[in-house]
């Protein structure tokens, strides 16, 4: 980061020696930089020099400035001007300023959006100009002296124009590797000044945490990420800008995604802190496996602590069982000492039974997760839990959503759902009720099982103690293991237990589930016409579809992609729509279909929506870049299904 830092520096203090002024704005008529001349030229204040700044913005106050001379319909110049830019067309004009002074303004497009501008005085050009055409009677010495001066300014500006182009070159090269990096990163990137206002964003904010937007320059964090997520990331960018780093993991509750965030001050020359660099990565999979080791390392805790006294108790709880058994076979018994010996003999069955139960809260148990069908498995347990239920209890079933095949532990989960199911209807005891388990996705993180009653509710002790092993509220009918037990299988496969009381009455437990999709078994490998012009991002989609099976063959243009289509077996074609050489991956696209062609057709981009050209695809599907592998994958096999 510091290279970087030293880089732009030392590029800004290159430009600022250049005579002429020089702005760059991007495809989005914002600002990227510019020199200190550009602000001098024109008297711009200061937001409207920083990086981020809108050019309409520049361009209103330089109509309102009376820059471009008198105009009827202020808004009317300023849109016009807008929308000349916005055709992003190499331009040349010469104007005179609301000064007197006159300049010239030589802009030119750069390739991925955007164009520089370099405006320069010319008034001492124009002015010897037009003493040649007054006086061109008088060819004297002062023409001559002129006429060198002329020569002279003209040596000096071809020299700083050279430099200019190669200051221009090097930082669209600059620009264009940095995007390209922070684009294929899997993390969101930004930077945001004193005012909370992003300057600088990589697109990846929605696929880290969905539901945000991914347009965000130019905005405020609380707009971008929402009331509530903010609020949970205020206090730690009130540290960064005052100048404390810091990193912390937080719950996206939209999306029930654990978010890693490392927030570093950026400081200025001076050591000043002029904003905050931020750093976002999901963390999700990572919190699933430490929760699922933690529990494991508690699991053998607590079997080394009770191993022991176990083995002490089930040796003791074996003489007494062959004691009282004894003594129950004993003739001519009275029926009182009968009665207790059998009573005895119970109990410490029901000892036996608990230790069983210690042994599989303590004791080392494995995990063994497979595909499973959530349907039949609900299905099973309505069957196995309906004899249980009295005739007053009613339970319903509930699924929300579309769930697929699911990776997880079927006789765990069962075991807790049936728990669950026994522990409800007991709560609503001999009395009518109803018992309704829910089941739905939690955007593509979590499956969210949900068991409630119309019973009397937790007590406030159980809300807090119920998922400590051996407490109960049942008495001596109770093992207190229940529910521990729910909880530590949930826990040993990734998830999470709460207990809560409904607002209408009647208790809750909620289960979540890492949602783990099982895919469909591989489609038969495609042939891919892939079409990208810019060598690394194709590499990496090359790779993508290598490693899903799929062979490729290459184009960087339509017209290398023309030559290609043909051969036999094209299966897919898969094209950028911004493409070199004056036609657009639409236009192949609509070429393709105008003939029938046989392949399927898919565009990507990273256009954002409402952009015209992406308007005009019409029905051809379109992803938009940054993509997973995952994501072209799924986009793939969507396709494939229709």
């Amino acid at each position: 980061m510091e290279r970087n830092d030293t880089r732009a520096k030392l590029t800004q203090a290159g430009l600022n020696l250049i005579q002429q002024a020089l702005s760059i704005y991007d495809k989005d008529l914002r600002l990227a930089v510019c020199n200190r001349r550009f602000q001098e030229m024109f008297d711009l204040p200061e937001a409207l020099v920083t990086p981020g700044a809108a050019f309409e913005d520049t361009i209103r106050y330089l109509v309102t400035r009376g820059e471009y001379g008198p105009v009827e319909d202020e808004e009317d110049a300023v849109r016009t001007r807008v929308e000349q830019a916005r055709a992003f067309q190499p331009h040349y004009m010469e104007r005179t300023r609301a000064n007197g002074r006159t300049i010239s303004v030589e802009g030119s497009p750069l390739q991925q959006g955007g164009w520089v501008t370099v405006y320069t005085d010319i008034t001492e050009i124009k002015a010897q100009e037009a003493l040649l055409r007054t006086r061109s009677e008088e060819l004297s010495d002062q023409l001559l002296t002129h006429a060198e001066r002329l020569a002279q300014a003209n040596r000096a500006l071809g020299a700083t124009n050279a430099a200019l182009t190669e200051a221009k070159r090097e930082l669209t090269e600059m620009e264009a590797r940095t995007r390209l990096v922070t684009e294929m990163m899997p993390a969101h990137i930004a930077h945001v000044g004193h005012d909370l206002v992003y300057t600088y964003s990589n697109r990846r904010l929605s696929a880290v945490m969905p539901g945000s937007l991914s347009d965000i320059v130019g905005r405020p964090v609380p707009e971008a990420l929402g009331a509530e997520t903010f609020a949970k990331i205020e206090p730690g960018l009130g540290r960064a800008l005052s100048g404390e780093p810091n990193v912390f993991e937080f719950t996206h509750d939209a999306s029930g995604r654990r978010i890693r965030l490392a927030l570093t001050p950026d400081r200025d020359a001076g050591g000043r802190v002029q904003g905050v660099y931020i750093l976002s990565m999901d963390v999700t999979e990572e919190t699933q496996a430490r929760a699922a080791l933690s529990q494991s390392a508690k699991r053998e805790l607590a079997a080394q602590l009770t191993s022991g006294l176990a083995h002490d108790f089930a040796n003791l709880l074996t003489i007494i069982l062959g004691l009282q058994g004894r003594l129950e076979r004993i003739e001519k018994l009275p029926a009182d000492a009968a009665d207790l010996a059998r009573a005895t003999l119970a109990a410490a069955r029901r000892g036996g039974t608990l230790l069983d139960r210690i042994a599989a809260i303590s004791g080392p148990r494995e995990i063994h997760p497979a595909a499973t069908d959530l349907a039949a498995l609900l299905d099973e347990l309505r069957i196995m839990a309906g004899p249980s239920l009295p005739e007053g209890i009613g339970l319903d079933i509930l699924v929300a959503g579309a769930l697929g095949p699911v990776l997880l532990d079927a006789g765990s989960l069962q075991d807790s759902l049936l728990n669950l199911v026994l522990n409800a209807r007991d709560a609503i005891g001999s009395g009518v009720g109803r018992i309704t388990l829910t089941v739905r996705p939690v955007r593509d993180t979590w499956i969210e099982i949900s068991v409630a009653d119309t019973g009397p509710g937790f007590s406030a002790a159980a809300l807090d103690h119920g998922l400590d092993p051996f407490f109960t509220t049942k008495g001596g009918e109770g093992s207190g293991l229940g529910l521990s037990m729910v909880y530590d299988h949930t826990k040993l496969m990734g998830g999470s237990v709460k207990l809560a009381n409904r607002p209408e009455g009647g208790a809750r437990v909620m289960l979540r589930l890492p949602l783990r999709p099982v895919g469909p078994a591989p489609a038969a490998p495609l042939l891919v016409l892939l079409v990208e012009d810019t060598e690394e991002i194709r590499t990496d989609i090359r790779e993508m579809l290598t490693a899903m099976g799929h062979n490729v063959i290459e184009a960087a243009s339509v017209a290398e992609a023309e030559e290609l289509v043909d051969l036999p077996g094209v299966d897919l074609v898969l094209s950028d729509i911004s493409l070199p050489g004056g036609r657009t991956g639409v236009d192949f696209m609509q070429a393709l279909a105008a003939r029938d062609h046989p392949a399927r057709r898919l565009l990507m981009t990273s256009l954002p929506p409402g952009d015209a050209l992406r308007a005009r695809a019409g029905a051809v599907p379109i992803l938009s870049k940054p993509f997973t592998a995952a994501e072209l994958a799924a986009e793939l096999a969507t396709r494939e299904a229709a």
